[in-house]
């Protein structure tokens, strides 16, 4: 049996910055996340970075407002190995620390894995913006129009959790 290292989680810090650039790039498309009509900078925002030996594993970026962490991109580069988890729990964390009352998430409606992943978390379905997809391609023009498992892409949903 091979043991793997523990998992690591620190805050994003200045020097990370490039990198998360860089990433939101390679994985969602385009530096700029637009959700419920508001245009977000991931490699600006706060965050957290889960490390195992030293290399990048997962990526958490949040917005804090008003009592409530909205998580704006979550990324486990290991998949099903705990690293979502990890920094899910991480930001429930940082969200008590900050006084907000509640972790918020949007995900698209064609998004089954996330969905699933954040309820068996203890997040529930607060919200659906229908065709607000559609809108966020006016500002971000590189969203597909299909998602996973072939279905339209075209809704938000918003999923929370009292921390």
């Amino acid at each position: 049996m091979v043991q793997q290292p523990e998992i690591q989680v620190r805050p994003v810090g200045d020097g990370d910055r490039p990198t998360i650039a860089w990433l939101m790039v390679e994985l969602w498309g385009s530096a700029l996340q637009v959700v419920h009509q508001t245009v977000f900078r991931p490699a600006e925002l706060p965050g957290l970075i889960a490390e195992r030996a030293g290399r990048l594993v997962g990526l958490l970026t949040y917005h804090a407002n008003g009592g409530v962490l909205e998580v704006v991109t979550l990324n486990a580069l290991e998949r099903r190995t705990g690293v979502g988890t990890i920094l899910m729990e991480a930001a429930a964390a940082d969200a008590r620390q900050q006084r907000c009352h509640e972790i918020r998430l949007t995900t698209t409606n064609d998004n089954l894995d996330a969905i699933r992943f954040y309820q068996r978390r203890g997040l529930r379905m607060v919200a659906l913006r229908p065709g607000a997809v559609d809108r966020a391609r006016l500002e971000k023009p590189e969203i597909p129009r299909v998602g996973d498992y072939g279905i339209p892409l075209r809704d938000e949903i918003d999923l929370a959790r009292r921390v």
